[in-house]
């Protein structure tokens, strides 16, 4: 009984301290949650890498001054799941980009889509009416037992 007592103990205590380091790890304070800034880009470089891809790119404005830009997706597991791969992006590719920035203004931010002069669209998250609609269904099943 006290064997049992003592490895539920330590199990739960080892649950409860693995996942602070990920929840730590996640935190975006750092972004200006909800502003979206579009911006006309070549990119520079697409970093395929754990745990988050970087996509650098770009951006001259009027003047002619050029910005370069950092801006993070999540992992490549993820990416892929969306449609992205390692050779998504070339440097040169002119590009749209949607972002997230951070508070500061510096050119850093969160990826939330790309869009090729083509037409096609990569996005970094699923978009509330996606989730909205998996919600709905989600809940419409459950009524139905």
């Amino acid at each position: 009984m006290r064997t049992s007592i003592t490895l539920v103990a330590t199990l739960t205590v080892t649950t409860l301290m693995s996942g602070a380091p990920a929840s730590a790890h996640h935190g975006a304070a750092a972004f200006d949650a909800g502003k979206v800034v579009t911006l006309q880009a070549t990119i520079t470089e697409w970093v395929w890498s754990n745990p988050h891809c970087f996509l650098k790119f770009d951006v001259a404005d009027a003047a002619g001054a050029v910005q370069h830009w950092v801006a993070e997706t999540s992992n490549p597991p993820d990416m892929i799941n969306r449609g992205w791969a390692r050779n998504s992006f070339k440097a040169g590719d002119k590009v749209t980009v949607n972002i997230e920035p951070v508070k500061s203004g510096a050119p850093v931010g969160r990826v939330l889509d790309v869009t090729f002069p083509d037409g096609r669209v990569l996005r970094s998250e699923e978009h509330t009416s996606e989730l909205q609609s998996h919600h709905d269904l989600v809940c419409r099943l459950l009524l139905e037992k």
